[in-house]
């Protein structure tokens, strides 16, 4: 047969295909429907787009609430806002393949119990890409309920200031979403920027938080990855909580308020690349986490660097320097802890110690918490002895006889310099 009897066949079939009434393809009729802004008109283009079209809506107010159960593209031109009718969802997404992009949402409701959102991803809605929107004054910003291989990138997320703390929704807030990405948003003025509780497999990457309770808030969720986020100006930056498998790698926490990073019955954790400056109450707390690897990560200008309690076993710390921190650590506990690895300790700026042979790690072990240490953190007044003769024979009684410590972290390895791989 030749290429022009082909098409004609092709084309002869086509017809005979549409003459009964047998579907082609999606991707045969999609087409782009602009949509004007107006009472119902968002509704009835829903309504009449057939599934892989992509609407258009024209700058101005489109009233909502907005459902989209059929796979659709809605797609904004400059200034186009999607307005919800202050209850409920503001958008709620039921289908597959959906693609949010380029809109100003808002007008969700305010119930926490109903979990009213400006954009909401049911479990149908796998795949769902929710890009480039501003989404303002919501409850909970973006809600990923259940859908797998949600992509939420490159949003604005501004939660409302007008509510207490407690009372506010979360920037994003995800349950039992696998393969969800979420990257490059920026979240402010929430109760937390993102939220994950019983999922896995997530990607939390280069986000931006600030003015919130929690940057991130990990319940419940394994496997997953926190990378190259900033957190600045919360309440706390990473909170890792009942979870275990997850890379926490090249982030920062920049004038958080209580801790920088916090783990909880947190397990095989893997902590490197971090930052933590700025002055928060203790920039590292750790309770009852176990078989845990922290290396390479930069705390600095704490109150406290790393306090760390509640039966935490089987951790490795090493590779890491402790900078300016008021005290380096608050260890709660009679059993040693090695803070060391293959010879490698950990850097601290109040060593003072001689590298004779000039291999970069002192001659002598660093014990951050002796007798005295523990004295002044428990009765902060006791600073005032600091440098007392009594102060000062004790600590040489301790270094003079070891037997004499309580127990404790010691590094018996310490660095002379910062290790250099710190970033970003």
């Amino acid at each position: 047969m030749t290429h022009g009897a082909a098409l004609r066949g092709a084309a002869i079939l086509t017809a005979g295909l549409l003459a009964v009434g047998v579907a082609l393809p999606v991707a045969a009729r999609a087409a782009t429907v602009p949509v004007e802004p107006g009472a119902g008109r968002l509704a009835a283009a829903v309504a009449a787009a057939a599934p892989g079209d992509t609407l258009r809506l024209a700058a101005g107010r489109h009233r909502g609430p907005l459902v989209i159960d059929k796979p659709l593209g809605i797609v904004g031109d400059d200034g186009a806002v999607v307005e919800g009718s202050g209850s409920g969802h503001a958008v709620a997404v039921y289908a597959p393949g959906v693609v949010i992009r380029g809109l100003t949402v808002t007008g969700s409701g305010l119930s926490l119990a109903t979990q009213d959102s400006g954009i909401f991803l049911g479990k149908e809605a796998v795949g769902a890409r929710v890009e480039n929107n501003r989404v303002e004054n919501n409850l909970i910003g973006i809600y990923v309920w259940g859908a797998r291989d949600a992509v939420v990138k490159g949003n604005r997320i501004t939660g409302r200031s007008d509510l207490r703390m407690n009372e506010r929704g979360n920037g994003v807030q995800i349950w039992n979403a696998p393969g969800a990405l979420i990257e490059g948003n920026d979240i402010r003025r929430g109760r937390d920027g993102i939220f994950v509780t019983t999922s896995r497999n997530n990607t939390f990457r280069n986000n931006a938080f600030r003015n919130l309770r929690f940057g991130v808030h990990y319940m419940y969720t394994n496997g997953s990855r926190v990378e190259g986020n900033v957190s600045r100006g919360n309440h706390l930056g990473y909170a890792i909580m009942y979870s275990k498998n997850i890379e926490v790698a090249g982030n920062r926490s920049e004038g958080d308020r209580d801790r920088g990073i916090l783990f909880n019955y947190a397990n095989t954790v893997r902590v490197h690349g971090n930052v933590v400056t700025g002055g928060p109450e203790k920039c590292v707390f750790i309770y009852n986490s176990n078989k845990n690897a922290i290396f390479g990560n930069r705390f600095a200008d704490c109150a406290i660097g790393v306090h760390f309690t509640g039966g935490s076993e089987r951790n490795r710390i090493y590779g890491n320097a402790f900078i300016g921190n008021r005290t380096q650590v608050k260890y709660v506990g009679t059993r040693w802890v090695e803070w060391s690895h293959e010879g490698r300790g950990n850097y601290w700026s109040d060593l003072a110690a001689f590298d004779l042979d000039r291999d970069g790690v002192a001659d002598t072990a660093y014990r951050p918490n002796d007798l005295t240490d523990q004295i002044l953190w428990r009765y902060p007044a006791a600073k005032l002895l600091t440098n007392s003769p009594a102060v000062l024979l004790l600590k040489w009684a301790q270094g003079a006889f070891p037997a004499l410590h309580p127990g404790g972290v010691v590094d018996s390895a310490p660095l002379m310099l910062p290790p250099v791989e710190l970033g970003p």
